[in-house]
């Protein structure tokens, strides 16, 4: 009985020694290196080279000197992440799509006309935002939703019925975060 249970009664073979998971997650490695080289070489060809970057220096003085000490500052911050904050006035390239569900937002309020749903990383609630498609201004929008699938620069407009919803699709747009107004005491 044992007999028939056994791998060659199965008709599997035996693992040769250079195919335990080692040895293949190195052979793997080594491929998906490979082919990362090839890649970058030949995408290294059809791309223009870009010149650096030059930025004047600055020369810090003090008590303290340092010899040839030159420290550059970058002239723009760094390249916006997809979950950065967003700033008041910051325009931000976003995707716009809309959705139809029924019942309260994130904040537990019923959804209506006006309500976004945002990703509270990038998009604060109980915060305006206005939308953009293009030149076309789509209005200001309460952030007071959140979604599951709503990450990073994506915002998801509330529209009455599902029709609606289905009809806007996705569009490229841009939102600019709304500043508070100053309150006076």
């Amino acid at each position: 009985m044992r007999y028939l249970r056994s791998r060659r009664a199965l008709g599997r073979p035996r693992p040769t020694a250079w195919a335990t998971p080692r040895t293949m997650l190195v052979a793997g490695a080594i491929i998906t290196g490979a082919l990362a080289t090839l890649a970058a070489l030949s995408g290294a060809s059809a791309s223009p080279q870009r010149e650096p970057l030059r930025l004047p220096g600055i020369v810090v003085e003090g008590e303290h000197m340092l010899p040839g000490l030159v420290v550059s500052k970058p002239a723009a911050p760094a390249r916006r992440t997809p979950f950065m904050r967003a700033h008041d006035g910051e325009a931000i390239p976003v995707e716009i799509t809309a959705y139809c569900l029924s019942g309260t937002t994130r904040r537990g309020r019923w959804v209506r006309a006006g309500i976004v749903a945002a990703d509270p990383r990038v998009f604060p609630l109980s915060r305006y935002v206005e939308l953009f498609d293009g030149d076309h201004y789509l209005g200001r929008f309460l952030v007071d939703d959140t979604g599951l699938l709503i990450k990073g620069q994506h915002i998801d407009v509330w529209v009455p019925t599902c029709r609606e919803a289905r009809l806007f699709g996705r569009v490229q747009g841009t939102a600019v975060l709304v500043p508070r107004k100053k309150h006076r005491r």
